[in-house]
């Protein structure tokens, strides 16, 4: 007879809290990172910005082994379309075609690995553990579409 085992449910079953505070801290270095985009991405950004996608390309991505990714600013290091928004706020040019990636942000699967990879995910974003919850199918689907 075969047995059926319960999936265990994941440590954030009850839910996460995350509102994004709109700081820009996700998207800033110092260290250097990868905001990696599909040609569906660089597509819907050209649009956005009316440029070609050969302009877009050309001017503001990078290829990295076989995936391609968003260039930085090489000093900060933080992503090229972030912009001061006045009083020291941030904001993204290109928030309505942003990438999955940052559409995704916190829920990662490095940031809900554990609570502890949880509460290191709030050190950089004050967003974290605040505003609405999340329930766990709606955090799932966003963990399952990233390109972290």
């Amino acid at each position: 007879m075969m047995k059926l085992f319960a999936r265990k449910a994941p440590w954030y079953a009850a839910g996460l809290a995350f509102e994004c505070a709109e700081c820009g801290a996700c998207c800033a270095g110092p260290d250097e990172g990868y905001v990696w985009v599909t040609d569906e991405d660089i597509a819907a950004i050209a649009r956005h910005l009316a440029i070609s996608e050969q302009e877009m390309r050309a001017r503001y991505v990078r290829q990295v082994a076989a995936r391609t990714s968003l260039i930085e600013d090489p000093v900060s290091k933080d992503c090229v379309f972030l912009r001061p928004a006045g009083q020291g706020a941030r904001s993204c040019a290109i928030y309505p075609v942003r990438p999955v990636q940052c559409r995704t942000w916190p829920f990662w699967p490095s940031n809900l690995d554990t609570p502890d990879t949880w509460a290191l995910a709030q050190v950089k974003c004050r967003g974290v553990n605040r505003g609405a919850l999340h329930t766990c199918d709606e955090i799932d689907a966003q963990r399952k579409a990233t390109r972290e």
